[in-house]
């Protein structure tokens, strides 16, 4: 992945920063839609990664905008997306957000809740407007992922449970400035198997069969994304199997011939092209464990604190062979603040690039500035020189 030439660019630069290889993630999308039959609509989700340049390559690309924040409606607007390509998710809108997507009258509004679907409506009354909403269903599926990124349970805090549905429709009928226009399904994020999406179908037939015999065949069927990446390969696998995943659903999912399909897809489309390059500040060497000390922390990258998450690890200033264990670590004051325990790494010494690959995903966009960390900055491989 990083040659010497790339060692040699870097170099000057301040660390930490975000490095983005745009030509990997041009092939990505590229392989999407070479993947995704013609009557898919792909959507991206700006939640994984919303760099401006990132956004802009993947609207001129011919991808959607899913959005779980008013702010990122706002940046899908700002980097040019149409509002019909824009779709607006989330468990808890507020007002002003609600406001702000109906007057840039986005496609739709995935609604979570029958209390959300009674503020829309009298939100869009006041405006004399109709919002178009999709229904987010909670199918009960598994996604075999990570607790906190599982989204299609019983017990998560997402989507409307099938024992609502006959109180939502009756609802539906007395709110004259909502059009339902489709169903929303989410299971949750990085699913490494394709068997959670099989069964995804299989719920989402019985779901829509059960809306059609009520007398609602609705036009859109979101299914959602979720799709994962190969943290532990990331160069044999650095663009994800589309076609076989886009085959699961051509397969299993039954829809009648006016609906019409949509994904949104996060750490599928961007996750291996971006990676985090820091510099070691010391090694600290103990009786039983060897720190490399980094100058990048889990506020430039939260995943492995926060969710226990592999990332490979690598040090490209050292082309020899990897033959010391490290602690790979940053300088918080907290013991959670590591990027990986007993890292197999070459010889490591002060001064050395680290990078911490497949960061392109939920890295950069979940910065903070605890500490008072500042923001890390970002290279993209298309200006360096």
């Amino acid at each position: 992945m990083f040659t010497k030439q790339h060692i040699a660019q870097f170099s000057g630069k301040e660390t930490p920063f975000y490095f983005y290889d745009i030509d990997l993630l041009k092939k990505t999308l590229a392989a999407v839609k070479k993947a995704a039959p013609k009557e898919y609509h792909i959507h991206y989700a700006l939640k994984a990664n919303s760099n401006i340049k990132i956004l802009e390559l993947i609207r001129e690309a011919g991808f959607g905008a899913d959005c779980v924040s008013g702010n990122e409606v706002k940046r899908a607007h700002q980097c040019g997306f149409k509002p019909n390509d824009i779709v607006f998710a989330g468990v808890g809108k507020s007002d002003a957000e609600i406001n702000f997507a109906l007057e840039k009258d986005i496609f739709c509004f995935n609604v979570e809740s029958k209390a959300e679907l009674t503020v829309i409506n009298e939100l869009a009354a006041s405006k004399n407007k109709r919002a178009r909403v999709a229904l987010r269903i909670n199918p009960n599926v598994d996604a075999h992922t990570h607790k906190y990124i599982t989204t299609g349970l019983e017990e998560n805090k997402f989507g409307i449970n099938p024992y609502e549905f006959d109180d939502v429709l009756a609802l539906l009928k007395q709110l004259p400035n909502i059009e339902l226009i489709g169903l929303h399904f989410h299971i949750g994020s990085q699913i490494g198997s394709l068997t959670p999406f099989k069964n995804l179908c299989q719920r989402v037939n019985e779901i829509n069969h059960w809306f059609i015999e009520k007398g609602y065949l609705l036009p859109n069927i979101n299914v959602g994304g979720g799709l994962g990446i190969n943290y532990h390969q990331p160069d044999s696998e650095s663009v994800v199997d589309f076609e076989a995943f886009f085959n699961v659903f051509k397969q299993f999912l039954e829809l009648k011939p006016t609906q019409q399909v949509h994904f949104e897809l996060d750490r599928a489309f961007v996750g291996q092209c971006g990676n985090l390059i820091s510099k070691v500040l010391y090694i600290k060497n103990g009786l039983t464990t060897n720190f490399a000390i980094l100058d990048a922390n889990m506020t430039e990258l939260i995943r492995p604190a926060l969710y226990q998450a592999y990332h490979k690890i690598e040090n490209i200033s050292n082309a020899s062979e990897p033959s010391i264990k490290y602690d790979v670590v940053g300088p918080i004051c907290e013991s959670s603040d590591c990027f990986g325990k007993a890292v197999l790494l070459a010889e490591t010494k002060r001064g050395d690039l680290i990078a911490i690959r497949s960061a392109g995903a939920y890295g950069e966009v979940m910065a903070s500035h605890y500490n008072l960390r500042t923001d890390p900055n970002v290279v993209y491989s298309d200006e360096l020189k």
